[in-house]
């Protein structure tokens, strides 16, 4: 996005999804009809997720018969593009689920409106499941996701380490130890998997940049949000680059994992792997299977935070209605239903109660501690689309092997060109 015009990234593909849109039975695409309100989620290939989507509006459509509310479910892929085509052509939803960290974008580009949420209700949420921008809530969400440093107890016993928490991660020197005195011992071809087989662009920013943050860089200077000049490319940033790079020149990680990094681990092909709560239910497949908290090397340990979401389209009709439907919702019944249904952190205490596993001292419980704790949200600035996918460029270069100050000047270079040619978007 080189304009000075308010769009997302996403804006040039808007034509070719209008197909994608129509596919999903969109004819009633807009806000509101004589029936009631639309609503529309990413979740068409995600049956587990949709249903507890359709129970919550069906419970809605039975206690409002005169104001029902219409689901429409669209494969994630086509997705944001298809958000971008309905908001050229004027029909978006009323309401509509949202990547956390594209929350900001359309909110700049006028697709989304502040929330009519009260802040006793909002105190309740995980919060990294409220999503800001510019001190206004656009979005929240009823549960979260993590990541974790899986790993195998009799790997790190064998090498002599120390079980990290929460409370005492490992700093980046007895991480550094682990990791010689397991690739020392040869029982694993990995020491430790990142998982870069995925070449998505959001799992390389989700996943690495809270290393990144760990070290005390960033994507971009939070304090102002126009420029990333000093936090992507000062010492503390090139320290996370030779690092991340030291992991595969020392033999501690491939440079391109497997399409399936955790089914290696589980194989007892790595001793470690970075993964995601959504693998957790595998982990009982390791006999001496743990989940652990990333190092903290020097900045506190950081994990990524900020899920899929919901908000309220600038253009609906009806807000006042579209507003007390995601204000109802958001109870601890519904939030337990998703961690039920999936690999998911509920987004509150109160709904944590209600699903087994979850309480404190439960099996389950690490990750929500986790992300109270640790979790840091994506830069919450209309600019991320460009933050995200420059990020992740450099990342995969640094990773195969280039100039690790070469490649942050250049990315930094680009990222303030992108935020200067768009007026700092709003900043």
């Amino acid at each position: 996005m080189r304009t000075s015009t308010k769009r997302p990234l996403s804006w040039c593909l808007a034509a070719a999804v209008v197909a994608a849109a129509a596919a999903c039975g969109s004819e009633n695409a807009g806000g509101s009809s004589d029936d009631g309100l639309t609503l529309w989620t990413h979740n068409a290939g995600n049956p587990q997720e949709l249903a507890v989507v359709e129970q919550i509006a069906n419970d809605w459509n039975a206690a409002h018969p005169d104001r029902k509310v219409t689901v429409r479910a669209f494969p994630q892929a086509a997705y944001n593009e298809a958000v971008v085509s309905a908001a050229t052509a004027k029909k978006l939803p009323c309401i509509l689920d949202t990547d956390a960290p594209t929350v900001p974008n359309w909110a700049y580009a006028g697709y989304l409106t502040p929330l009519e949420i009260p802040d006793d209700l909002l105190a309740k949420q995980l919060p990294s499941t409220v999503g800001k921008y510019q001190g206004k809530t656009y979005s929240v969400g009823y549960y979260e996701a993590a990541l974790g440093l899986f790993a195998r107890k009799s790997a790190l016993t064998a090498a002599g380490a120390r079980i990290p928490t929460l409370a005492q991660p490992w700093t980046a020197a007895e991480f550094d130890q682990v990791l010689q005195k397991v690739k020392a011992g040869g029982k694993y071809p990995i020491t430790f998997d990142l998982g870069t087989g995925d070449t998505g662009t959001e799992w390389w920013t989700y996943g690495y940049s809270p290393f990144l943050q760990s070290f005390g860089g960033d994507l971009i200077d939070r304090t102002s949000y126009k420029s990333a000049s000093g936090v992507l490319n000062g010492d503390k940033a090139l320290a996370w680059a030779t690092w991340m790079q030291g992991l595969v020149k020392k033999g501690y990680s491939p440079q391109k994992s497997s399409a399936d990094a955790f089914a290696d681990f589980v194989n007892g092909k790595s001793a470690m792997v970075w993964s995601g709560i959504w693998n957790s239910g595998s982990l009982s497949k390791v006999d001496d299977g743990v989940v652990l908290p990333p190092p903290n090397f020097g900045n506190g340990a950081k994990v990524g935070g900020g899920s899929w979401q919901w908000a309220v389209s600038s253009s609906c009709p009806d807000k006042a209605t579209a507003m007390e439907y995601l204000r109802t919702s958001l109870t601890a019944k519904n939030m337990a239903a998703f961690a039920e249904k999936q690999n998911v952190i509920p987004a509150s205490e109160e709904a944590a109660a209600l699903v087994p596993g979850w309480q404190p001292g439960g099996e389950k419980r690490f990750f929500l501690d986790e992300s109270k704790e640790l979790a840091m949200v994506r830069p919450p600035t209309p600019g991320y689309p460009y933050l995200t996918t420059t990020f992740a460029k450099a990342t995969q270069d640094i990773v195969a092997g280039g100039d690790p100050k070469q490649i942050l000047d250049r990315a930094v270079a680009d990222i303030d060109r992108d935020l200067k040619s768009n007026d700092y978007y709003g900043f």
